[in-house]
């Protein structure tokens, strides 16, 4: 059964870090590009960030840029979002994506595979 799911989400301060990981059973994640998206309540869901199958090059929203960093660990199968200087805009629920070509963060439906997504709140 292939399936994503994402965890690390959680009550984080403003400037405060998550780090939110997305496992992949019955495929292997280095073999996707692998996208973080986010929604916000009320809002449309909005990509946030990221990287590619062949040469894990990185893409970022100009929301998030300097501020997240996503990477990717093949041996674990897993792919990583590092945010760092959280702001309350950064409420939303995250989710994470597979394409099975190029990756994008604004082209959702190049995303075969998605997670349930994981609630991350910024608030003091």
């Amino acid at each position: 059964q292939v399936q994503l799911v994402e965890s690390g989400g959680g009550l984080v301060q403003p400037g405060g870090s998550l780090r939110l990981s997305c496992a992949a059973s019955g495929f292997t994640l280095e073999h996707y590009a692998i996208g973080w998206f986010r929604q916000a309540p009320g809002k449309e869901r909005e990509g946030v960030s990221c990287i590619e199958s062949s040469d894990s090059s990185t893409y970022y929203a100009d929301s998030v840029k300097g501020r997240f960093t996503i990477s990717r660990d093949n041996a674990k199968n897993t792919v990583a979002l590092q945010m760092n200087s959280l702001k309350p805009e950064d409420t939303a629920v995250y989710y994470c994506a597979a394409a099975p070509f190029t990756c994008s963060v604004t082209e959702e439906f190049r995303y075969d595979y998605w997670g349930q997504g994981t609630q991350v709140t910024v608030s003091s």
